[in-house]
This record gives structure tokens, C-alpha cells and sequence, in this order.
């Protein structure tokens, strides 16, 4: 008789993690928040976005890095994987601070990208 209880392999969605990048990660954590109606988002994070949206909601925004933070070579690879820019225009931007990331995206997507930055250090502005 088969066994119909289905475990999960652990190492192996370990190994997937590893493997990921820091954008999938991001969409992987979204889509656990939406599947089982929880979030892992600080609650000053949630208190922040509660009082920019009672000041208007904005459909476009810039994504500024203000900082590069302790951890330059992070900042320049998490740069170059939201831009798909090359290895000495993400170094450029890194380098000349304040520099636009990214301008006139959807707010999903600068919140993003804003999270990708600072999970390596940096210190983002959205405007």
C-alpha cells in the first residue's frame, strides 16, 4: 500500500533557496503573504506605507540609492541584477551616490527593489 502522505524534501528547497535570486526571493515571500494571509513585513515598514498612502497614493516612482552601506560589492550585485546592467555601470552607480536606480515603475515594484537594496546594506529612497 502506497503512502499518499506527502513530506517535503527539505534540503532540496534549501538547495532551490541557494540557488535563487534575491528577486524570485522576494516573489516566493509574496506569494507565501498572499497563500496563507500572513506577512513578513516589520510592522514599521507596515506603519510607513499606511502614511504614505494616507497622503496620496502615487502611481509612479524613482528608486534612489542614497547609500551604498558596509557591504559595497553586495550593493553593486544586487544594482546589477535589478538593472541587468553590467559590472562597471552598476559600479558607477554604486560609486556616484545618490544615483536613480530606476524611475517611473509601479510602486509593487519599487518596494521591491527597495527591499532587494537593503537587504544588503544599502539605503534607498523612493520618490
Amino acid at each position: 500500500m502506497e503512502d499518499t502522505h506527502m513530506s517535503l524534501d527539505t534540503e532540496k528547497i534549501i538547495a532551490d533557496l541557494k540557488e535563487a535570486s534575491i528577486l524570485d526571493l522576494n516573489d516566493l515571500v509574496k506569494a507565501i503573504e498572499e497563500e496563507f494571509g500572513v506577512s513578513a513585513a516589520a510592522p514599521v515598514a507596515a506603519a510607513g506605507a499606511a502614511a504614505g498612502e494616507a497622503a496620496g497614493e502615487k502611481s509612479e516612482f524613482t528608486v534612489e540609492l542614497t547609500e551604498a552601506g558596509d557591504q559595497k560589492v553586495k550593493a553593486i550585485k544586487a544594482v546589477r541584477e535589478i538593472t541587468g546592467l553590467g559590472l562597471k555601470d552598476a559600479k558607477g552607480l554604486v560609486d556616484n551616490i545618490p544615483s536613480v536606480i530606476k524611475e517611473g515603475i509601479a510602486k509593487d515594484e519599487a518596494e521591491a527593489m527597495k527591499a532587494t537594496l537593503e537587504a544588503v546594506g544599502a539605503v534607498v529612497t523612493l520618490k
